[in-house]
């Protein structure tokens, strides 16, 4: 059930929980990771709003970002960074996106690493910098460095002060974890994200950060999330809007004394990819459960396409349909809507082969409607919270799961007020 709006200001807006949230699970310690919180008061709020997590020397570092042809300073020296492949630390600012600032958003990030990178005796490469919030507005120089100042000398904080921390229009904490058993060694994976609007990347999403203590090398960590990410993180959308500053970024600080995994020949390193696509499935869902005024969490499930690829992109073109999102939002089983998103899709279709359904029951099979439907399940199912919608192309293959969520007036009332 819904509850009320929040009161303890560690939201920056006050916002109704989502019904669809989940509560906040337990995540295990990773060794080499230390989290810490502070308050720069980048905006007028009352709740801390700066993240900063001390990594062992020797952690392993790769990322996924935003294809936004217009990246904050942050993506861009990000993507520069990871190509190193070590880390040292992340600080990550809440409130402000340092986006669209030129010179004025660099020199704050450079500021920010240099001032890390000194108490830290490490390279400035080696601080990562995330920012989220307000487009077009300058990271204030000046609170960054107190804000850094203040959260070196405060005491480590849980994974959960620290998901409340990253957020900006979230109305829930999210976090996930998993574990693999590796060369004889159990492994220990622990992660947060942020994010509820501007939700449909096309190579990672909002600001994600997964923690392993596992011992891998930086190329085949990389590979491993740039391939976990193309089937989970690529395949959410919200509201079609790809942001400025999409991230995600996997440390591995080695400290569970596993031999290095560098390929798939190694011991392990299948349980470790499916650990670490699975906790990168658990936190994209996460997001869409806490879309901007979600009301229901819905999985677009493609067969019968030309190929993988092809099912996801018709996949996405439903779930980013405004008349499809609305309809599922008015339990309206309005399968002609779907047929109308796939049609849209640019992707190969047979409208004689086509067959829709809602919740495992078919509206239409081969192209028209069954002589027998009956639409009364159907509207049954969309009365729920959780919701699914089956297409099956009949021409292939390929197959796609996309997750997304329904719209509702509370999307509107969330942006239309948003800088204020």
């Amino acid at each position: 059930m819904s509850q009320g709006p929040h009161k303890d200001m560690r939201y920056p807006m006050d916002l109704t929980r989502s019904p669809l949230a989940l509560p906040f699970p337990d995540m295990p310690e990773i060794g080499g990771v230390t989290l810490r919180i502070a308050r720069a008061r980048y905006k007028d709020w009352d709740r801390a709003d700066l993240t900063y997590v001390e990594l062992a020397e020797g952690t392993s570092v790769a990322g996924v970002f935003t294809r936004s042809a217009c990246p904050s300073t942050e993506v861009e020296m990000g993507r520069e960074q990871v190509t190193i492949g070590n880390a040292r630390a992340l600080v990550v600012n809440a409130g402000n996106a340092n986006a669209f600032t030129g010179h004025r958003g660099r020199e704050a990030v450079k500021q920010i690493m240099a001032q890390v990178s000194t108490h830290l005796g490490c390279e400035p490469a080696e601080v990562f910098v995330s920012s989220t919030g307000v487009i077009g507005v300058p990271l204030p120089k000046d609170k960054a460095r107190a804000g850094i100042a203040a959260v070196l000398e405060t005491q480590p904080c849980s994974w959960e002060d620290a998901a409340n921390t990253i957020a900006t229009t979230d109305t829930f904490a999210k976090g996930a974890a998993a574990s693999a058993m590796v060369g004889g060694k159990r492994v220990k994976l622990a992660a947060i994200i942020k994010g509820s609007g501007m939700i449909a990347p096309d190579m990672a999403t909002m600001l994600g950060y997964i923690f392993t203590d596992a011992a891998i090398a930086p190329e085949f960590l990389q590979h491993l999330l740039s391939s976990s990410n193309s089937e989970t993180f690529s395949c959410i959308t919200v509201d079609s809007d790809t942001s400025t500053s999409d991230t995600v970024l996997a440390f591995a600080t080695g400290k569970a004394g596993n031999a290095p995994l560098t390929s798939f020949d190694d011991a392990g390193a299948d349980a470790f990819a499916a650990a670490l696509q699975d906790i990168c499935r658990q936190l994209a869902r996460l997001v869409v459960r806490d879309g901007e005024g979600a009301q229901k969490f819905i999985e677009v499930r493609i067969t019968g396409a030309m190929s993988d690829e092809s099912a996801r992109k018709i996949g996405l073109s439903i779930a980013n349909s405004p008349l499809v999102k609305t309809a599922i939002a008015g339990e309206d089983a309005n399968w002609g809507r779907v047929v109308m998103a796939v049609g849209k899709a640019g992707e190969p279709a047979d409208r004689d082969k086509l067959s829709i359904g809602f919740g495992g029951f078919w509206a239409a099979r081969d192209g028209q409607p069954l002589a027998d439907y009956d639409e009364a399940p159907l509207a049954a199912h969309l009365k729920g919270s959780e919701i699914s919608v089956e297409v099956d192309l009949g021409i292939g293959g390929g197959s796609a799961t996309v997750w997304t969520c329904d719209l509702t007036h509370g999307y509107i009332d969330i942006n239309a007020d948003y800088r204020s």
